[in-house]
């Protein structure tokens, strides 16, 4: 969920994952050149986890190992979170407004410095193996905790994992100590592609009526906590966390030390692209409606970026994204004539998931 937003130089969101796609830190005016880059290097950044993360999610899908399937969002886990995310979005507010802001973001460093570490290394782990050296020794380890002895011994923490894993964990590592001393953009950057490519590929949409529930549910959720409230933009000058991308717009003036960014929030790339990365299975041996959604995705953000600039005003960017991922495929489908078949497959898709 976001809202688009001028001279803020904050996300605009909550931990739901709400989001700007635009602030900035100051009164600083970006040339032409550098908002055009920093708006095309979100753009890419946002589109890289729904390809290789639907990619990978479809991959966990056909899995064997069920410690690999992604979970599925059901209808009723649909209809329920745009409730909960605004449940979780006005407690952040009363918390910003009781406690000390300073206290609140320390605690949320530590909680994302752990997360990001196990996302980014996560994410890192199929790239590693391609690149391990094949004369080096990759040694395997056990992490094995259990609760008594004997017969009635339990199992609590069983896990595997081998020096590919190890190394992946330090550089991960790395990267947390560097965002939490320096807050870096590029270290935001690494951590919230992280958080992205492992949303859309571990979790999965059982169907294309849960999709729209989803989608509309939030759809109202982003327009009302924008335009109904200061909550969203209250919480989000407050909120410090790696829940965007961000990217400078005063890079060809300053280098890596520009500090006037464009950003993009997480709730935008992840709750669109799980519907987007459903209609991978729609139909057999095609990629029609997959490639439609993504060019619907381009379309819907490209439009919100217009308007804020035409309007100079904060715009929810769901409020274009939704209509534009969901009208498009179902479009496509009413043209081909197949949207009964469109929602009937991905309902029987849907049920041989669930068993």
């Amino acid at each position: 969920m976001a809202d688009v937003e001028q001279n803020v130089a904050v996300p605009d969101a909550a931990g739901n994952g709400s989001d700007a796609v635009n602030g900035t830190a100051g009164r600083f005016v970006s040339s032409p050149e550098g908002t055009a880059l920093a708006y095309g290097s979100l753009l890419f950044m946002a589109l890289l986890p729904i390809f290789f993360g639907a990619l990978r999610s479809v991959g966990c899908s056909k899995s064997k190992n069920a410690s690999d399937m992604p979970e599925t969002i059901t209808s009723r886990d649909a209809a329920r979170f745009p409730i909960i995310a605004s449940c979780t979005l006005f407690g952040l507010y009363l918390f910003f407004k009781i406690f000390s802001q300073e206290y609140i973001n320390l605690l949320l460093s530590m909680y994302f410095f752990v997360l990001g570490i196990l996302a980014l290394s996560h994410t890192m782990s199929p790239f590693m193996c391609r690149v391990f050296p094949a004369n080096l020794p990759n040694k395997q380890y056990q992490l094995l905790f259990t609760q008594g002895s004997g017969e009635s011994k339990e199992e609590i923490v069983n896990y595997e994992f081998d020096t590919k894993d190890l190394i992946c964990l330090g550089i991960s590592s790395v990267v947390g100590v560097w965002y939490v001393l320096k807050k870096h953009w590029i270290a935001n950057n690494l951590f919230g592609l992280a958080f992205a490519l492992n949303g859309v590929e571990l979790l999965h949409l059982n169907n294309v009526s849960t999709g729209c529930i989803l989608l509309g549910g939030l759809f109202v959720y982003d327009v009302f906590w924008v335009f109904g409230t200061n909550v969203m933009v209250t919480v989000a000058k407050s909120f410090e966390a790696p829940i965007k991308l961000v990217f400078p717009q005063d890079l060809l003036e300053k280098g890596l030390d520009a500090s006037n960014f464009a950003m993009l929030g997480l709730g935008d790339i992840l709750f669109c692209h799980f519907f987007l990365s459903f209609t991978l299975s729609l139909k057999k041996n095609t990629r029609t409606y997959f490639y439609t959604s993504f060019l619907a995705y381009i379309f819907g953000l490209g439009l919100t970026i217009f308007v804020m600039h035409t309007f100079k005003h904060a715009q929810p960017a769901l409020l274009y994204l939704v209509p534009a991922c969901v009208g498009f495929p179902v479009l496509l489908a009413l043209f081909k004539g197949e949207l009964t078949e469109m929602f009937r497959n991905a309902a029987d898709t849907g049920r041989r998931e669930h068993f």
